[in-house]
């Protein structure tokens, strides 16, 4: 069943405020019937049908909602986000059809964060978007919330999601799906998980770097590993990054919060699998403790790495993690990162890099 709070919910017929879907080609044909003040509250609108357009219509005492779509019949993720965007708070329903995959986008549209915020300063209303698709709303539900999720990770500060706040949330998965969590760190760490240690040894007390490592799900079900990069803050260490190129680096372990959050989806909806998460969370900091180019560190694998750059340090962590996802003999193996700007000057910001020796993989 879905939840009372949740911005999707069943259709048993609650009052709502009705969305009509417009097409551009189909515009005109919707507009005859309509009266002379509905159509000129269209025009002060500029409202022509097209994508992502948005207009409130007086009728009567109320009004109805106008959006503009590509097709009707056929909406994705996000043809609804910008009316669950700029639509005032309340309950709405389509005049036909049902939402399908744009379920997704009406959820995520709605999302700020909001932790910094005084209480004043808080989104208001929700709207919430009518279904009658009641049996799928729980998944898109769990859908939203992950995303969303990955989001709220991201966006926080390092100083407040440093790897001690990553294994907060491990803990907080562990709870709620009766799962098994094993932190390594300190003298420990430094001798199971080398490279981890060596990039996250120079952070403060309170950010030292530690291994978490989250397994659940029967021993006979296929291994599933899902592994993320947790660089938590990422000045570039002894290669110091410039200024500019540091600002955001809270988003350096946007492939831990990537895996945190599918590890989630895949035990809430109880996959038959034994799934292993692993996330080498560390601050990659400045010290007379940091390593250095030209230092050779072991790692778990049994190899030794030479640093040629310390602003590198993605691929040294999440080579001891991978070296321990390895040693459980995994049918699948999902590694998150935000490895190298190279992915993001080859494909712009749109896109992600995704690489797999198998096309069935992708």
């Amino acid at each position: 069943m879905s939840k009372k709070d949740a911005l999707i919910q069943p259709d048993r017929g609650q009052t709502a405020t009705t969305i009509h879907l417009v097409t551009k080609d189909g515009f005109e044909a919707w507009l005859k019937p309509l009266s002379a003040g509905q159509r000129s509250a269209l025009k002060a609108q500029k409202f022509e049908g097209k994508p992502a357009q948005v207009a409130i219509v007086p009728d009567g005492d109320g009004w109805f909602a106008a959006g503009g779509v590509a097709d009707p019949e056929k909406l994705t993720s996000w043809c609804l986000a910008k009316l669950a965007e700029d639509l005032p708070g309340g309950t709405y329903r389509l005049a036909a059809g049902d939402p399908g995959a744009a379920l997704h986008g009406w959820q995520t549209a709605q999302y700020k964060f909001a932790r910094y915020l005084k209480p004043e300063e808080a989104p208001t209303g929700p709207r919430v978007l009518l279904s009658n698709q009641a049996r799928h709303l729980d998944a898109a539900i769990a859908e939203a919330e992950a995303e969303n999720l990955v989001r709220d990770l991201v966006n926080t500060p390092a100083e407040d999601m440093g790897p001690a706040a990553l294994e907060a949330e491990f803990e907080k998965l562990a709870k709620a799906f009766d799962a098994r969590l094993k932190v390594t760190k300190g003298d420990t760490l430094e001798g199971e998980y080398p490279m981890v240690h060596a990039v996250g040894r120079a952070a403060a007390r309170q950010h030292a770097p530690r291994m978490l490592h989250l397994s659940w799900g029967k021993e006979k079900h296929p291994v599933l590993a899902i592994v993320g990069k947790g660089v938590c803050f990422d000045s570039g260490g002894l290669d110091i990054k410039p200024a500019s190129g540091m600002k955001l680096m809270k988003k350096d372990m946007g492939g831990a919060a990537h895996a945190i959050a599918l590890a989630r989806l895949v035990m809430n909806a109880h996959l038959p699998v034994r799934l292993h998460l692993l996330v080498p969370a560390v601050e990659n900091a400045i010290a007379g403790n940091a390593f250095r180019p030209g230092d050779i560190l072991g790692s778990r694998k049994g190899l030794t790495v030479e640093i040629g750059n310390t602003d590198a340090e993605g691929r040294l962590i999440l080579g001891d993690a991978l070296t321990r996802a390895s040693e459980e003999k995994p049918d699948l193996i999902v590694d998150f990162a935000t490895l190298t700007g190279a992915a993001r000057v080859a494909l712009g910001p749109d896109f992600p890099a995704l690489m797999t020796r198998k096309d069935e993989t992708a």
